[in-house]
């Protein structure tokens, strides 16, 4: 019986699609760092829709964390057709004020680790004809002056998701990007952002997943919720650049 995973499982996006899921007959596999949570929304989730559900304790901003999780998979012998990379977080403020060793977990978190999952994961969904979403950001359209490379690694995620979605046509094997605008989640005061101070309108977690689902299950290529999101990634294709990077100050509050 495969299972899907989620990274980042244990708040926000990643918990709400742990509900959504298993709401829908799901059996899942949670990965996040945080263990007491995880086995608190695990519990839940089997007592309410009689699914199974493993737990995985990781931090995956670590080099070899990507390759430790297969190992426990395997280990577990949890086959998987569905994989959702949600974990990441980000930074506010100017980069050169920023901590160099927290960059770097950003960057490991948001772009290398999903790109080790895919590729070791891959083999599986292969045989599954799997799905995998790959939660990235409308931040990944524009350059976002003061979260600067936060919007580069979803930039990254977006670019390379598109890309092997071609490539893994023939295979049967769906990548969907799910590029939520501003969501109602710890995300903002983990970044240090104060949401008040931003020109900001916020959809809520369970909008973002519904139509995470939604584009899954058609296997869409790119799915942007709320047409307020919508209209930000037109108009930031159609605008002049430098046009792009004033927008993006102004919305940071900048």
């Amino acid at each position: 019986m495969p299972y899907t995973l989620i990274t980042g499982a244990s708040t926000g996006i990643g918990e709400v699609f742990a509900y959504a899921l298993a709401k829908e007959g799901h059996n899942l596999i949670l990965v996040a760092r945080s263990q007491e949570r995880l086995e608190q929304i695990a519990t839940e989730l089997r007592d309410r829709h009689h699914v199974k559900v493993e737990v995985i304790t990781l931090d995956l901003a670590t080099p070899t964390s990507a390759e430790r999780l297969l190992e426990r998979c395997q280990q577990k012998q949890l086959e998987v057709d569905t994989l959702i990379n949600n974990a990441g977080f980000g930074m506010m403020g100017s980069f050169d004020q920023q901590d160099l060793d927290r960059v770097q977990e950003m960057i490991f978190l948001n772009l290398v680790t999903p790109t080790k999952l895919i590729h070791l994961f891959l083999p599986m969904l292969k045989q599954y004809q799997g799905r995998i979403c790959n939660v990235a950001s409308t931040a990944g359209f524009q350059p976002l002056p003061y979260t600067a490379v936060y919007s580069a690694t979803k930039a990254y995620l977006l670019d390379f998701s598109e890309a092997i979605s071609a490539e893994l046509k023939s295979s049967g094997v769906s990548v969907t990007t799910l590029c939520p605008g501003p969501t109602q989640t710890p995300f903002f005061a983990a970044a240090g952002i104060k949401i008040d101070q931003t020109r900001m309108i916020r959809q809520t977690p369970e909008q973002v997943v519904e139509a995470g689902i939604r584009g899954l299950k058609k296997r869409k290529r790119l799915v942007v919720p709320g047409w307020l999101n919508k209209l930000m990634v037109f108009s930031v294709r159609l605008a002049p650049r430098s046009w792009v990077l004033s927008i993006g100050q102004f919305m940071m509050g900048h």
